[in-house]
């Protein structure tokens, strides 16, 4: 049962955030098939996850993971990274990867940004294969299609030279979009003789693909070579921050700053923080709030906590449960949490804290 903060029975039974590091780790730090882009060193050195030096092969959305074991299975020597946003794809994946007896495979759950941005430093992709994104087809949508000119450039950065980016999909328009984004990019070269194919017999096939051509819909294939242009590299890796707390006084109990909440979003240019819900931990004399943080280039759910200490004051800070990144973003949404509560009252104040920016 989970119930709102306030009620007489309130408390928080469990929040599940992120997709957390395996148990059954081959290496006690990172080898396991499923990984935290939280939980991982920004950037990453994929020689340590791995267990060896090997290029490396990522495919964005891999969905029911049919290509991506076929891939790992067509190249023992190379390691094979999937990217996928679904629990339910990344859990069947983890399953036909352990069934098939491959090591050379890992998972993280995060958007293909996020980790291109984060994990991989310069010239560390040697493959990047996009089988049928989502064409985002109405124009209101445009901003959340994944290929883009920024993205391209993005891959830029993080690709080898000679590095091939693979792209399939079944929607003429985007195909389009596309083939503009390609085409207008200086850092990729066809390999075609034209922007895209529609004919690949040599390809890997992915169950959504096998299905769409025996429907009798056309697919467009693109296979871009990265070459020796250099890209801009603006996209700076974010700097962990120290872990963020803050100490004040304030004469309410828990229970009078519960019944105060109300669900609220705060943001600035590039961060957005919504606090969803309000809980009472069952266990501690403590308050948590549900948090979406949404910051260039990753998103956190976690729990921000308000907790009673045994002089009387209260401590604001960032509770453990999936293993947060004290990211700028994670300041900035405890310094939200602190303002509010502090609003409460006027005879509020701040005792100590380590925000980046004073409350």
């Amino acid at each position: 049962m989970r119930v709102r903060a306030g009620s007489k029975f309130s408390h928080l039974q469990e929040i599940r955030v992120g997709w957390q590091l395996n148990s059954s780790n081959i290496d006690s730090r990172f080898l396991s098939q499923s990984l935290s882009i939280t939980a991982l060193p920004w950037p990453t050195d994929w020689s340590d996850i791995f267990g060896r030096e090997a290029a490396l092969l990522v495919e964005v959305g891999f969905g029911d993971s049919r290509f991506l074991v076929e891939l790992a299975q067509h190249n023992p020597d190379k390691n094979i990274l999937g990217l996928e946003i679904s629990l339910p794809s990344l859990r069947k994946g983890e399953r036909k990867v352990k069934r098939a007896g491959l090591t050379n495979v890992r998972f993280i759950q995060a958007r293909a940004q996020a980790v291109l941005w984060t994990l991989c430093g310069p010239k560390c992709i040697n493959a990047l294969f996009i089988n049928f994104p989502d064409p985002w087809p109405k124009p209101a949508h445009y901003r959340r299609r994944l290929i883009n000119d920024r993205f391209l450039q993005l891959v830029a950065t993080r690709m080898s030279t000679e590095g091939m980016i693979d792209i399939a999909t079944d929607h003429f328009e985007y195909a389009e979009w596309i083939s503009s984004c390609l085409e207008r990019s200086s850092y990729f070269n066809s390999c075609l003789g034209s922007p895209y194919i529609t004919s690949d017999d040599d390809r890997l096939r992915t169950k959504y693909e096998e299905k769409a051509l025996a429907e009798g819909r056309t697919c467009y294939y693109f296979k871009w070579q990265r070459n020796r242009r250099r890209a801009p590299d603006d996209f700076f890796i974010p700097q962990e921050s120290p872990m963020p707390h803050v100490v004040i006084q304030i004469p309410l109990s828990l229970a009078e700053i519960s019944q105060r909440f109300r669900p609220n979003v705060f943001s600035t240019e590039k961060t957005s923080v919504n606090m969803i819900d309000l809980y009472q931990s069952i266990g501690r004399d403590s308050l948590v709030v549900d948090t979406y943080i949404s910051e260039e280039p990753i998103e956190q759910r976690l729990l921000l906590a308000i907790t009673r200490r045994e002089t009387g004051d209260y401590l604001i800070h960032l509770h453990e449960v999936g293993f947060p990144r004290p990211t700028p973003g994670v300041h900035y949404a405890l310094q939200c949490l602190t303002s509010w509560v502090c609003n409460l009252h006027e005879d509020a104040n701040v005792i100590s804290q380590s925000l980046r920016k004073r409350v």
